[in-house]
């Protein structure tokens, strides 16, 4: 299935707008609280109602659903976690497929017998609750990995475009790396892995290193400190890795999406840009060497900065003009910065601090994850408070789900959603999930500054004396809003969309509606 995109732009009354520029102001709203030490935060591909978030040392999954939190966790595998120090649950991701096979990953720190090493499982959804895992149907993808200290875990996993998921795993502890393992391609530790969950978590066969008898064959690439957190670009394929550096400098890596790996990231050679050491390295490269890949950007401790979040790359539509832009942070010193890659380089670095402070008495800090909904809009996780954060526009919001319309026995349910800011200098878009490719459509939309939801209804209030228009269109299809009659006040519309549907009643699947108010 593919979604339509319906572009909107609203003529008359000074309310055509141009393309926001990425100077857009933003602002964090908290959107959930009371959680135990978060460090994931995301929705499964298509889901438009749930947030789930990791915890790390209760081995919880939990969800906040249409903006409650459940009271019932998705997943709890405390039990077979060993925590303390970084240790813990550490990572989580939603299988490519998981609308139709209800598969998802965690990684942890297990406990007793090879007490503190590394797991990666796979679980499936209840059969009769979509809120809750199946807590018996746990499958070991990959391990143990043996951990031979408390910190410098990794644990992040996350899918790459190409459907293979990608585990990060530090260098063993301690301090310095003394026995070389990141430079060790006998060892996983220190390495980005990549492996088929489709076929038991064996090495996928475009693996770099495969039948090299000096690595393993499920590294994708090494010379890796510790990875806490690294992401894909939604929309390029692109990969930024924070890699969390020893006394003086935190890096971001780069790699454009079009690499097969192999990549040597440096590690212990180097600590950002700067030479660190070689001891214990079996014929290491040196400092600065051309088969390196060095950080595409690094910075000092200076300043009560000590440990790299590494983000994620805006990719939603809420926020005109900020698309490509990477959001990171550091979990000491609370500051949030962000840049853009051109060419290879950054550009547009900023400091976001001062900018995404919530302020109204709350605060962000010990930021430990950077995640995004199934729009692309990002969030952030609070260690120490226990929030989950949203990065949101300094501007009017696009519309509100006001939920009149939709059926329970519908078959293919197609749901409508608005993003962008509607005002005097922004347009925006109406978007179209679950539709059916090539299926016909009727967009309603109704001028109607005063309407209330109503309770039981399927189809918009009125529909015979406020239809503005009705246009039949397929999946790729538009239409404009006419112009604003009358004063120059806020133009409130309400849309609705319906379409074919043989499972449906009546053969017609109804959307939810959504009221756009257009601030001139």
């Amino acid at each position: 299935m593919r979604s339509s995109r319906v572009l909107l732009s609203l003529v008359g009354v000074a309310l055509i707008g141009a393309a926001a520029s990425a100077q857009t102001p933003l602002k964090t709203t908290r959107i959930a609280t009371g959680f135990s030490r978060p460090i994931w935060v995301g929705s499964p591909p298509n889901d438009l109602h749930r947030l789930f978030v990791a915890e790390q040392w209760t081995g919880r999954i939990r969800i906040i659903k249409d903006g409650q939190v459940l009271g019932t966790p998705f997943l709890n595998i405390q039990s077979k976690i060993l925590t303390g120090s970084e240790r813990g649950l550490l990572g989580f991701a939603f299988h490519p497929d998981f609308e139709q096979n209800g598969k998802f990953y965690v990684n942890y720190t297990k406990s007793g017998s090879n007490s503190g090493d590394t797991i990666v499982e796979e679980y499936q959804v209840s059969a009769t609750n979509p809120d809750v895992a199946d807590a018996n149907s746990g499958v070991v993808m990959l391990g143990p990995v043996n951990q031979t200290a408390s910190n410098h875990n990794g644990g992040h996993i996350e899918f790459g475009p190409d459907g293979y998921l990608y585990v990060g795993l530090g260098d063993g502890g301690g301090a310095g790396d003394t026995a070389c393992n990141a430079q060790n391609g006998g060892l996983l530790l220190g390495k980005l892995l990549r492996i088929d969950v489709d076929n038991g978590g064996a090495a996928p066969a475009g693996n770099p290193f495969i039948g090299n008898p000096n690595f393993d064959d499920l590294i994708w690439a090494y010379g890796l400190r510790n990875p806490w957190r690294f992401s894909f670009d939604r929309g390029t394929g692109d990969l930024y890795i924070g890699d969390v550096g020893q006394n003086a400098r935190e890096e971001i890596d780069y790699v454009p999406a079009a690499s097969a790996g192999g990549e040597n990231y440096g590690w212990k050679m180097m600590e950002g840009f700067n030479c660190f050491s070689t001891a214990n390295c079996s014929s290491p490269p040196p400092c600065n060497d051309t088969s390196l890949v060095l950080p595409v950007h690094d910075f000092s401790h200076a300043g009560g900065n000590c440990s790299v979040t590494g983000g994620r790359v805006y990719r939603g539509c809420a926020i005109p003009g900020l698309g490509g832009t990477y959001f990171f942070a550091d979990y000491c010193s609370d500051r949030i910065w962000s840049f853009e890659i051109s060419g290879g380089a950054v550009t547009n670095f900023t400091d976001r601090t001062a900018e995404l402070a919530p302020g109204g008495g709350q605060s962000i800090t010990s930021v430990s994850s950077f995640g995004e909904d199934a729009s692309g809009e990002l969030y952030l996780t609070d260690l120490g408070g226990g929030e989950v954060f949203k990065i949101v526009a300094n501007a009017p919001s696009a519309s509100v789900d006001i939920g009149f319309g939709k059926t329970n026995d519908i078959g293919v349910e197609p749901v409508l959603y608005a993003c962008g800011l509607l005002d005097s200098a922004h347009t925006a878009e109406l978007r179209l999930r679950h539709a059916p490719a090539n299926a016909v459509t009727l967009t309603f939309a109704s001028l109607n500054a005063v309407q209330q939801p109503t309770s039981g209804g399927t189809l918009l209030p009125d529909i015979n004396t406020s239809l503005v228009f009705a246009l039949n269109t397929d999946a790729d299809g538009g239409w404009t809003i006419p112009a604003v009659p009358g004063g120059g006040g806020p133009l409130t519309v309400i849309v609705q969309n319906l379409q074919a549907d043989p499972n449906a009643t009546f053969n017609v699947g109804f959307s939810n509606a959504i009221r756009l108010v257009f601030q001139p």
